[in-house]
């Protein structure tokens, strides 16, 4: 099975502009993203995806893989299917280009399940929130799912509401995709969902159609950096893990 690695990079984001490049400990918050993918041997190639030059150019400077995508694109999933159609493959993972963080064996965990179902056309992964304030945090996306790890819902607030029992932990979700090349067909040819919409969340898209999204508990560190807030936080622990 060829199995690509895909990092969409967006420098226009509506939180952070910028931020592909922000400094961590001396180099681009994408080349530490980088740095982790290429270290999963499953992966054929590791490519950056970006509409933007400034991008392009600090890859090319620090010898990454990177190819230039449509300015077009709504969403990174948007951006990957755009590679699929130009670079071929079995499986295409998507490793979020604002997660320097990331375990190379965390980002394996997205892969197994395509071994072992045939059928299975988009996986996820999961981590149990240990910081009580994710719980509150919209940028934080929640997972639910049923008891076979399948996808029901994700959500920026904080569900399921325990009225029942307060003996449950709360999921994050870790970005973290594996699509099948159908998968991504299907999605850039199919407007957005009512729910998608709403949340802001796109693997809502396929949950809505109908598609089983294998979702996978991992134990992950990572942070995601959605915010200079979380940047701050990303650069405090990564400048303490150098010593």
């Amino acid at each position: 099975m060829k199995i690509i690695g895909v990092i969409p990079a967006r420098y226009k984001s509506s939180r952070f502009e910028g931020k592909p490049l922000a400094d961590i400990c001396g180099k681009p918050m994408i080349w530490w993203v980088y740095q982790q993918a290429i270290k999963v041997k499953e992966f054929e190639d590791v490519y950056v995806a970006t509409e933007d030059e400034r991008i392009k150019v600090a890859c090319e400077k620090l010898g990454i893989n990177v190819i230039m995508t449509s300015d077009e694109h709504k969403t990174g999933t948007d951006r990957i299917g755009e590679v699929a159609r130009k670079i071929k493959a079995d499986l295409y993972v998507n490793i979020q280009g604002d997660e320097p963080m990331i375990e190379p064996e965390t980002i394996v965990e997205a892969i197994k399940p395509f071994y072992d179902n045939e059928e299975l056309q988009v996986s996820n992964l999961m981590t149990v929130i240990k910081d009580p304030v994710d719980v509150v945090n919209f940028t934080v996306p929640k997972v639910i799912t049923n008891k076979d790890g399948i996808g029901i819902y994700l959500t920026r607030s904080a569900a399921p509401y325990p009225k029942g029992s307060i003996d449950y932990s709360y999921y994050k979700q870790v970005c973290v995709y594996g699509f099948t090349p159908e998968a991504l067909d299907f999605y850039c040819n199919s407007p957005r969902g009512k729910v998608e919409s709403i949340e802001d969340i796109e693997i809502l898209r396929f949950i809505e159609s109908g598609y089983k999204v294998q979702f996978i508990e991992v134990d992950s560190d990572t942070v995601a950096v959605d915010t200079p807030n979380d940047l701050e936080k990303v650069r405090k622990i990564m400048n303490e893990k150098r010593g």
